[in-house]
């Protein structure tokens, strides 16, 4: 395997991507994702609706936090938490694509980066805190916005 299909290998991972106007008010709010073992992305990208065709409600991820723990049944229980999102109502505040990605964590029993119960807040700020950038060009879609907007109002105080 050469080194560029190695760093971009989204196998076992949970992604991210910003969530415009959002990220750029608060950059550690985003949509995220889960890769299965092919590395085909599933989010819950609204209500009912479960995408699993590798591509990402708000473009491609930008960021992916590897998880090691527990792959026997990894692309088992994606299928299972797509199903079970597939059929629920979308809830920005209590019931979205973080809880999405939680609740196949936890149906895996997944241990990673020591979290024995996976939700919403855990996986925002591991994923701000521990994710990986996939490019340059993710970093600045990140914060890009958060700094130009804290700029003008810099200049107009």
């Amino acid at each position: 395997m050469q080194r560029s299909e190695r760093n971009n290998d989204l196998s076992y991972t949970v992604l991210w991507s910003p969530l415009p106007p959002i990220t750029w008010l608060i950059p550690f709010i985003g949509h995220v994702g889960i890769a299965d073992s092919n590395g085909i992305a599933s989010d819950f990208r609204g209500p009912y609706y479960v995408g699993d065709d590798g591509n990402m409600a708000f473009g491609k991820p930008t960021r992916a936090l590897k998880m090691t723990d527990n792959h026997l049944n990894w692309d088992e229980k994606i299928h299972e938490a797509n199903q079970i999102y597939g059929e629920r109502m979308h809830n920005i505040f209590c019931d979205n694509c973080h809880s999405h990605v939680a609740y196949a964590l936890n149906k895996m029993g997944c241990k990673d980066y020591n979290i024995r119960h996976w939700d919403m807040v855990r996986l925002c700020f591991l994923i701000f805190f521990r994710a990986r950038f996939l490019s340059l060009r993710s970093i600045l879609l990140q914060f890009g916005p958060f700094i130009c907007i804290m700029i003008f109002f810099m200049i107009i105080k």
